[in-house]
């Protein structure tokens, strides 16, 4: 065989092929690089008479969100199509309206007008309740792709089956002060495969903190921080920012009878160096206002306050970035929640590296004790911080593997909230926190009834001089 005539031969054929593609259908051509899915779907925000989608297109398409009652999609509606574009790094928000509350629908997504061949079949989704309901929420922090991309704390997220589930921070480890490293760590995490199930059905809302804000410790200082604002709310479907005109993530969930609210601890926040009194702030005046103003206003039986870092006096040492080194504001939150007799108030929130759970006890100052449930790391190294003193430990601290944590709400025949905290098998930790109303309201001391025996004697032994886990401590006289 003469291989120069075949070569020719192959070189005029596929020159042939190119100017026929030319003239070729274009459903045809679009099979070699047609309009589709590259992240998600995933469901955002939740309502009871809507729900909200989330998903990431693979150029600048139309994308438009169909929804019905039941698989085969005989009573199926659709949205009106929205544009992805290269400002918005292709990421589209769709929201469903007029859905009747508490009730299971199937939906899919069209790409300039076709479906996504690669996700075929539709996913399926649950509005809100109207009112008072059961559900159960699960939450952590501290996801870091590169240290993990399998991340089999997901699967064991999903199988607690839960109605919403909250990232409380450091969802990506960017470490940057460069938009691209975020936008590229936002890809890759909303990729990992065992997330895929968790992110298509049940609802995901998110604040952030630190390492998806820009460096370790950022703050208001961040010189990229309207960026990495713009990036967090194209990668996040969340319910509509709380303060126009006021920057920032801060907002209020309600489901089922129970308000969350969201805080951003990273945008207006002063440096953590700083020292600490009437000019620090981490919320910022306008959000502070917006908070106190919506405590005041909530009829919800609980109100979670949930926060990237924790709301503890843990890390009040040296380098701490936490509440523990803003507790003059954090203190003006409580002493408001007293003042103003606001009931049912707790707290969740991450960063530690460990399972916590703390307590601040109030009841001391005339108000009631405020919990702080502590949920770290989703995917990273755990840590193991024995020289960090809360007011209260109530569990002993968590290490050894990876953990979600999980509210679940019971409405009748009398309100109450149970939290557990679950390790990397899907096992849980602890003996359950169980709070009701009863609990949370003024004049009502609970955390020595609730904290394990050995945590109270770890906090009698610190106070009489010794070592919280152990006999004694440095620099103490006696000691």
């Amino acid at each position: 065989m003469d291989l120069r005539n075949f070569g020719r031969r192959g070189f005029m054929a596929g020159g042939l092929f190119a100017g026929l593609m030319a003239y070729a259908p274009r459903s045809l051509a679009e099979a070699l690089g047609y309009p589709r899915s590259l992240q998600g779907p995933m469901v955002g925000a939740p309502g009871p008479n809507h729900f909200t989608i989330w998903v990431r297109a693979s150029g600048a398409f139309d994308v438009l969100l169909e929804y019905a009652s039941d698989r085969e999609f005989t009573d199926v509606k659709r949205t009106a199509p929205v544009r992805a574009t290269a400002e918005g790094d292709f990421c589209v928000h769709l929201r469903a309206e007029g859905l009747q509350p508490g009730r299971t629908y199937w939906y899919r997504l069209r790409f300039d007008g076709k479906l996504d061949r690669y996700q075929p079949l539709p996913f399926r989704t649950r509005t809100a309740p109207a009112g008072p309901a059961d559900f159960r929420v699960v939450y952590g922090s501290c996801c870091r792709s590169q240290f993990d991309m399998e991340q089999r704390i997901f699967s064991v997220a999903q199988a607690l089956e839960p109605d919403m589930f909250f990232w409380l921070g450091d969802n990506i480890y960017a470490d940057s002060d460069s938009p691209d490293a975020l936008a590229d760590l936002y890809r890759r995490q909303r990729g990992v495969d065992r997330l895929q199930g968790l992110i298509r059905s049940t609802p995901q809302l998110a604040t952030w903190d630190d390492h998806d804000f820009g460096f370790n410790d950022s703050d208001g200082t961040n010189p990229i921080k309207g960026e990495a604002l713009r990036l967090f709310n194209s990668w996040w479907a969340n319910p509509r920012h709380a303060e126009d005109g006021d920057p920032g993530i801060y907002f209020k969930q309600s489901y089922g009878g129970v308000d969350f609210f969201f805080t951003d601890g990273r945008y207006h926040r002063s440096p953590s160096k700083a020292p600490d009194g009437p000019g620090k702030t981490m919320l910022g005046a306008t959000q502070l206002r917006w908070l106190k103003d919506e405590l005041k206003r909530s009829k919800a039986v609980f109100k979670v306050l949930v926060s990237g870092g924790g709301w503890s006096s843990a890390e009040a040492a040296d380098g701490g970035d936490s509440w523990a080194v803003y507790q003059r504001e954090r203190d003006e939150i409580f002493d408001f929640i007293r003042d103003q007799n606001i009931e049912g108030v707790f707290c969740i929130s991450g960063d530690s590296h460990m399972g916590e759970l703390n307590c601040i006890p109030r009841s001391e100052a005339g108000g009631y004790d405020i919990y702080d449930m502590v949920s770290s790391p989703l995917a990273q190294m755990p840590a193991a911080k024995y020289d960090q003193v809360p007011e209260m430990r109530v569990r002993e601290l968590w290490t050894r593997s990876v953990n979600v944590g999980v509210l679940t709400f019971t409405m009748k025949p009398t309100p109450k909230m149970t939290f557990t905290l679950h390790d990397i098998m899907g096992a849980p930790v602890w003996d359950p926190l169980v709070l009701t109303p009863a609990d949370l309201r003024n004049g009502v001391k609970s955390w020595d009834r609730l904290a394990d025996p050995e945590e109270l004697e770890r906090l009698n032994r610190w106070k009489t001089g010794g070592g919280y886990y152990g006999p004694s401590r440095p620099g103490v006289a006696g000691a």
